[in-house]
């Protein structure tokens, strides 16, 4: 069953009469109720093309934490074969925020890392919603570590509003972590490339996203801050989180003008949750092309290509 946005309202009206109708018909069978139901999904579709056509920031936000959206697991199961995996930081747990391993792609060995931030009430505690913590960031630098020294290329799957800013996460050197996590982006003889699935907030989003190429899905953001804080930042008011979505220039759209996403991802019309197994295999599609742009490369190379990438942001503007 679709769940439906705040501005999808209308659009949820329509699709539920045409299923009411549908209903009313298997119920009795003298019932022929086809040429209406036809006509209420044509003009359900007509709607949603217009509903998708121009999104605003905000409404991109809100595609983009659909709770039906594919998340990494999906991906993972879907994309890699003989994935195997690894868990803990090697000094105090395993963050289940980050799932991370050995798999292959495409028959190619690799190392996949990615936040997950689970399908359910219960897995999305479990998995603390997709925000790391410390031992999460100090898992991934562990596996890049093994994956430079093992020669794999790393791929890694965003989809978190922002590392998790609890006290204990404070206590055990959430900043550091995220730092050494970047760090180690940025130093390892690899091919490493990042999708943006969902949401890119922050510092948690770039620990796992300095990689050689940055892919965005169409209707995904990638932010310093989430809307909402910005807005209670500059405005003390959280309801304004529109008007930062605006400023924030958040959208995959934007960001490739600035040079910071190299590719966008199509999504299905009204959004990745409306056809997951089309996502999926257009996020795989991607991540194959941005794997072969970087095969043949020696470990010098990539490293300066990673490192002049971001040392090139700032150069491009909306306006160039």
């Amino acid at each position: 069953m679709t769940q439906y946005l705040d501005f999808e309202k209308p659009l949820a009206e329509i699709e539920g009469k045409a299923e009411e109708l549908r209903a009313l018909a298997r119920a009795n069978e003298e019932m022929d109720v086809a040429d209406e139901a036809a006509a209420l999904d044509a003009k359900a579709a007509k709607l949603l093309d217009e509903l998708y056509k121009d999104l605003t920031p905000w409404r991109k936000c809100q595609v983009a934490r659909h709770p039906q959206r594919p998340h990494c697991k999906d991906y993972v199961e879907a994309l890699f074969t003989e994935f195997t995996p690894l868990a803990g930081d090697r000094n105090f747990a395993d963050d289940l925020a980050v799932i991370g391993g050995l798999a292959r792609f495409n028959d190619q060995p690799v190392m996949v890392i990615g936040h997950e931030k689970g399908s359910d009430t219960k897995s999305r505690i479990e998995r603390n919603f997709g925000m790391a913590r410390p031992e999460g960031y100090r898992k991934a630098v562990r596996l890049m570590e093994m994956a430079g020294r093992f020669g794999l290329p790393v791929i890694t799957l965003v989809d978190t509003a922002g590392a998790y800013p609890g006290k204990g996460a404070e206590e055990r050197g959430q900043s550091e972590a995220i730092a050494r996590s970047t760090e180690m982006c940025l130093k390892i003889g690899v091919p490493l490339v990042s999708v943006i699935i969902g949401e890119g907030g922050s510092g948690g989003a770039v620990a796992f996203a300095t990689a050689n190429r940055v892919a965005m899905l169409e209707h995904s953001i990638y932010s310093v801050i989430s809307p909402e804080g910005c807005a209670s930042i500059l405005w003390k008011d959280a309801e304004k989180m529109r008007e930062a979505a605006e400023a924030l220039r958040l959208t995959a759209q934007d960001l490739q003008k600035l040079g910071v996403c190299d590719l966008i991802i199509p999504e299905p019309k009204g959004g990745a949750h409306r056809d997951r197994p089309a996502t999926i295999e257009s996020v795989g599609k991607a991540i194959a092309k941005m794997l072969k742009d970087l095969n043949g490369r020696d470990a010098t190379a990539l490293i300066k290509d990673r490192r002049q990438k971001f040392l090139d942001l700032g150069s491009k503007g909306l306006a160039a």
